[in-house]
């Protein structure tokens, strides 16, 4: 069975000290270090475990950090004015808006608000679009990952036929344009397919994002399939889990990342990889 599993821990290793030896290169030669600003606006304990896990993780590979912390109760402008401020700073090489927001705060505006080449997670318009136009542009983090353990499936996606089970701005279309890029064929299923089953079942690389615990089973699965399971879900008994019935479908594919230990890990890694890559179009020339 292990010879199937594609853990994110080794994608996430090597992502790291790529990012590492880049920001120790730099310090040798005597230049700025790459530097994340994080803006927060909630104290839920969820988001404070996640801040602290990213600070760790900055700190080990030598990324300079700010945490920039505002009161649930700020206001749309106080929040957009802060972003436009750290946008203007030469310093800061990539913001990442830590979400939810607070309700009184409208996210699509506040997005608006951050420089599109500071945009780790790639949310602002502009980024978006330049995906979808197959151009080089900041794509989101968990999109990134996905892309990352297809390639260490070692499937060529040139021809294949990709079925994306999932249509959220996070994961769903950035991965299916994506693939699109990479020469697949790629069907989008969602809540209102028809017989999504029978559609998920003809794919070469099956994308679970779709946030219904072990809802996919061994009859969804081609045979051989490289199945990449971004699902974080809790079932019945509190367990961590994802879209996919692992138990019920290992026997059948081809590969197949678990959860836990899976696509999860990688995206931390992914969001440092892009903002090395701001840096370099900031500060060397470069394009993405």
């Amino acid at each position: 069975m292990e010879e199937k599993l594609i853990y994110g821990k080794p994608i996430a290793d090597r992502t790291n000290m790529e990012t590492k030896a880049f920001i120790d290169e730099m310090k040798k030669q005597g230049k700025r270090c790459p530097k994340v600003n994080v803006v927060l606006a909630n104290d839920s304990p969820a988001s404070l475990s996640y801040i602290s896990g990213f600070e760790k993780l900055c700190a080990s590979v030598g990324m300079a950090y700010t945490l920039t912390v505002l009161k649930e109760s700020v206001s749309q402008q106080e929040l957009n004015d802060v972003l436009d401020t750290i946008s203007h700073d030469d310093e800061t090489d990539g913001i990442l808006l830590q979400m939810p927001l607070p309700k009184q705060i409208n996210a699509d505006e506040a997005i608006l608000h951050i420089d599109p080449n500071k945009d780790l997670d790639g949310f602002h318009p502009m980024n978006v679009g330049k995906l979808w136009m197959n151009q080089p542009a900041f794509v989101p983090c968990t999109a990134e990952s996905v892309m990352a353990f297809i390639e260490a499936s070692g499937i060529d996606l040139k021809g294949k036929h990709v079925v994306v089970l999932g249509r959220s701005n996070v994961v769903g279309k950035p991965v299916a344009e994506l693939c699109l890029a990479a020469h697949a064929t790629v069907t989008i299923c969602h809540s209102r397919t028809a017989d999504i089953e029978k559609e998920a079942s003809r794919a070469d690389v099956l994308i679970a994002a779709i946030g219904k615990a072990r809802l996919i089973k061994s009859d969804w699965i081609k045979p051989g399939a490289v199945v990449i399971d971004v699902g974080v879900n809790r079932d019945e008994n509190g367990k961590l889990c994802g879209d996919v019935d692992f138990d019920d479908v290992i026997d059948k594919v081809g590969k197949i990342s678990p959860v836990p230990k899976g696509v999860g890990v990688v995206t931390n890694a992914m969001l440092l990889h892009s903002a090395i890559t701001a840096y370099k179009m900031k500060e060397m020339g470069k394009n993405i």
